[in-house]
C-alpha cells in the first residue's frame, strides 16, 4: 500500500465513509464532499473493473462507459497488480445480492 496515503486526514475520511449506513447517507455525504464529476469518475472505474472482470474488450468498455483507454488500462493494472480490493468488493457485493 502507498505509504503517502496513510495520513490522519485519510484515516478520518475512511472512518467517515465506514460510518455511513445506507445508500441515501452515501449520496448525501458524497454530494457534500465531492463534485458530481469526482463521484462519476470513481463509479466509472468500478464499472470498468466489473467489465474487465467479465472479459470485455477495451473498445467495448470505452463505448459503454465513456472511459478513456488510459483509465481502462489503469484499472486493469490495479486489478492485476494491486491489492485485490476490486475482487474483494465484487465478492462482497455478490454476497449481499445473494442474501436478498
Amino acid at each position: 500500500m502507498n505509504k503517502e496515503l496513510h495520513t490522519e486526514a485519510v484515516d478520518t475520511f475512511f472512518d467517515a465513509v465506514m460510518s455511513l449506513s445506507s445508500r441515501e447517507e452515501c449520496y448525501s455525504f458524497f454530494e457534500d464532499i465531492a463534485t458530481v464529476n469526482e463521484i462519476l469518475s470513481l463509479s466509472q472505474r468500478l464499472e470498468v473493473a466489473k467489465m474487465l472482470k467479465d472479459h470485455r474488450t477495451y473498445i467495448d468498455i470505452a463505448k459503454k462507459t465513456g472511459a478513456s483507454t488510459a483509465t481502462i488500462s489503469r484499472v486493469n493494472r490495479s486489478m492485476n497488480y494491486g491489492n485485490g480490493s476490486y475482487d474483494m468488493v465484487f465478492d462482497r457485493i455478490r454476497s449481499e445480492d445473494d442474501k436478498l
